[in-house]
């Protein structure tokens, strides 16, 4: 693991680039334009969307010897964090660009054409994307059919793919596809190609646009690609094609809490203060035990979010590999999404009935919130993911009980201690799906619990961590009932019969 030490001016400059992108930001937000109406409208304006690029945000993802500030982890979280602060939508846009356009492009772009790339995003406001999902096969990209033929010096790719953020508005593209051999089969490993939208052979057909539910400044939809690239537009990946993608995904997951920590700490500070000034009898909010119970949640998503982002800065930049991360980086991804919208539900619970519009900060987090929770993997998906792992890990070591594989294992032996009643079991030798996404849930709650005890031990709030133990705690022993309750009910597809209430009246 690299720890890259940056001279006291280069953390002078970033301070005061970032503290000057966050006054920028909300002004433009909150005093500029009128976001609460801009909100319920799709797209950003695009004066208002230049107006924030004019601060070069991008600049944090590209490589110091491409102009850029040096694609340091905790700088590109930083600037996430500082969107989300004010808009998710925003952040959202930002990470697309950083996690999957930017930084797997520095560190599989060919070389010959980097500095014409960058110089794009650097000068003249350009934004990228990634096009993996298609419409018959969703998180199933093993078995994706865009494919690829090479030609003499270059290669034609052809495919659908869907809910691509910035569908139809990105200038370039890192698109995925599998070759097709002379036999006219598909070969199982996965290449990656960049598209440039300003090359009439390389534009990719927007044939559908979707309504989204929310997250309206981003466009989103379905596109046909029939395109030809230049040979150099090719990733160049260090083994595999899979193995880029995974080192892509996971670095992607493990740079969420970016996106998170602003827009959890919105939500902790406009409830803090609504529960301050809100009166109920008499008495403000904060002073009712519920409300203190529920704030105090979404202080300890803020602290786990926040143990997050200092993990991912130590462990997902783009010299390192984290093909091999995928326990860490799905249950960051997972708890971090659950921990955003959980606290979106809160603050619009909180906000009585003006949460419930879409121009409310609270009601606009609920919906956009909601899908991240999908996006990168379903996060049911990727908790069995962590539960299948870790159990595979177990069955080396010949260890059935969880706890003391837990205290033993790297990820978690800080944290496994703070459990022992609760993780004291034999793991099950064939569980149900159900049950290992369960298992899931709770395995990642220990591995980002141990992450807030090394932030608690580099000198974070203590009390916040005190607070934050209690949820977790508490949120392991409900995960543990709903273990231990072998619920096995199924769902009838032909449930009507016998099932109309007015016949037994």
């Amino acid at each position: 693991m690299m720890n890259i030490e940056l001279p006291a001016s280069e953390v002078q400059n970033f301070d005061l680039f970032i503290n000057s992108f966050r006054k920028k930001l909300a002004s433009l937000f909150r005093t500029e334009y009128d976001y609460n109406t801009l909100s319920l409208n799709r797209g950003l304006p695009p004066s208002f969307l230049s107006e924030i690029m004019d601060m070069k945000p991008l600049s944090v993802a590209i490589p110091e010897s491409y102009g850029g500030r040096g694609a340091i982890v905790k700088e590109c979280l930083s600037v996430l964090s500082a969107a989300s602060y004010e808009s998710l939508s925003l952040s959202l846009i930002f990470g697309i660009n950083i996690a999957l356009f930017l930084e797997p492009f520095a560190k599989y772009g060919q070389v010959g054409i980097k500095d014409d790339i960058f110089k794009q995003f650097l000068e003249n406001k350009a934004m990228g994307g990634l096009m993996i999902t298609e419409p018959d096969y969703g998180s199933d990209a093993l078995n994706m059919q865009s494919y690829y033929t090479e030609q003499a010096n270059s290669y034609r790719i052809k495919g659908e793919k869907h809910w691509q953020g910035l569908t139809g508005a990105a200038d370039f593209w890192l698109v995925a596809a599998r070759r097709k051999n002379e036999q006219g089969e598909l070969v199982r490993d996965i290449d990656f190609f960049l598209t440039d939208n300003s090359r009439a052979e390389q534009q990719i057909e927007v044939k559908e646009r979707y309504n989204s539910l929310g997250l309206y400044a981003i466009p989103y939809g379905l596109n046909h690609i029939d395109v030809e690239v230049p040979a150099a537009q090719r990733l160049l990946p260090e083994s595999t094609g899979l193995k880029l993608m995974l080192d892509m995904l996971h670095r992607s997951r493990l740079q969420f809490p970016g996106m998170g920590m602003g827009f959890i700490k919105r939500l902790l500070d406009e409830s803090l203060q609504h529960c301050k000034t809100r009166q109920v009898g008499g008495l403000p909010l904060r002073e009712m035990d519920a409300v203190q119970f529920q704030l105090s949640r979404i202080q300890a998503a803020y602290t786990i979010c926040s143990a997050m982002c200092s993990y991912g800065s130590k462990v997902s930049s783009i010299e390192q590999d984290v093909s091999g991360n995928g326990i860490d980086a799905n249950s960051v991804k997972a708890l971090v999404t659950d921990l955003m919208h959980e606290s979106a539900q809160i603050a619009l619970q909180l906000s009585g009935a003006n949460g419930y519009r879409l121009d409310h900060i609270a009601g606009r987090a609920v919906v956009d919130s909601r899908p991240f929770q999908i996006f990168e993997g379903s996060n049911e998906m990727l908790y069995t993911q962590v539960a299948e792992s870790v159990a595979k890990l177990m069955r080396k070591r010949k260890e059935r009980n969880l706890l003391r594989y837990l205290k033993t294992y790297a990820l978690t032996a800080h944290a496994a201690p703070y459990f022992a009643k609760s993780l004291d079991f034999d793991f099950p030798e064939q569980p149900k799906k159900r049950d290992l996404v369960t298992l899931g849930r709770i395995i990642a709650r220990i591995i980002c619990f141990d992450m807030v005890l090394v932030l608690q031990d580099a000198g974070f709030n203590r009390e916040l961590v005190d607070i934050t133990c209690q949820h977790v705690r508490m949120d392991v022993d409900m995960l543990m009932g709903q273990l231990v309750s072998n619920n096995g009910a199924v769902a009838l597809m032909d449930y009507e019969e016998g099932a109309l209430w007015a016949d037994f009246v």
